[in-house]
């Protein structure tokens, strides 16, 4: 755990994100934090018109602006899924465990990352909750994704499972420009879609927060890992869903 040193950061932090009430953060600085970040192919798309930048460079726009500050004041590790040569869904890639000072390190692998291959969203998480070893030790998963499970993964089983032998793990989910299903030509932008994983969130007490602009994103990073000034003090207790 790192000393009081910390204490200037995190309340120049606070001071940027607003109270842990406003932002909706309930975890302590002294929980390690883990980012699953999608890499998967559809998020070098651009939109049904052709017309925008790529997911992923609003993604890049959001770390960038948003990770430096959050890592002073807390261990962060990153796993990302996607990438994996001829292996489509065999792309759950640990970056590294939780450590301090990491968003230099997490900024260099979002960067230099080039999407493609399938949404593993669930054994990405499952990784990263192996990597805070959730079964005894509490800590936050934050899955950012643009989509559904692609992979044959069971994202709400794996909620159920983290909910009945986890109970200090929450998992935040940020649906980045979730598309539905079902296109529709006459609304090629409207956000509908919801993606399957938001059961992580809602089993294990967490958020899932709906993103379509950077400025969103940035927000919805800061809401799921930003963390309490007063992290030594016990928080509230949130709600599971049964």
């Amino acid at each position: 755990m790192r000393p009081f040193s910390n204490m200037a950061g995190a309340v120049c932090l606070a001071a940027s994100l607003g109270s842990p009430a406003a932002t909706g953060a309930g975890e302590s600085c002294t929980e390690d934090a883990m980012i699953v970040f999608d890499g998967s192919g559809s998020m070098a798309e651009i939109g049904y018109n052709a017309i925008g930048v790529p997911r992923i460079s609003e993604a890049r726009d959001a770390m960038r602006r948003a990770i430096p500050a959050i890592a002073t004041v807390r261990r962060l590790g990153l796993v990302i899924y996607g990438p994996s040569g001829d292996r489509t869904c065999a792309n759950t890639d640990l970056r590294f465990a939780p450590q301090w000072e990491a968003g230099p390190r997490i900024l260099a692998d979002v960067d230099a990352l080039r999407p493609a291959g399938g949404t593993s969203l669930t054994e990405s998480v499952r990784r990263a909750a192996e990597t805070l070893d959730y079964t005894r030790q509490s800590g936050t998963v934050v899955l950012v994704t643009d989509g559904k499970e692609t992979c044959g993964g069971a994202p709400c089983l794996l909620a159920a499972e983290i909910a009945a032998i986890a109970p200090g793990l929450t998992v935040h989910v940020i649906g980045f420009k979730v598309r539905s299903d079902h296109f529709d030509w006459a609304k090629p932008d409207d956000p509908a879609g919801t993606t399957v994983a938001r059961c992580l969130a809602d089993r294990t007490g967490g958020h899932y927060v709906s993103a379509e602009t950077v400025d969103q994103l940035i927000g919805a990073l800061r809401t799921t890992l930003a963390c309490n000034v007063l992290g030594a003090l016990p928080t509230p207790e949130r709600p599971r869903l049964q």
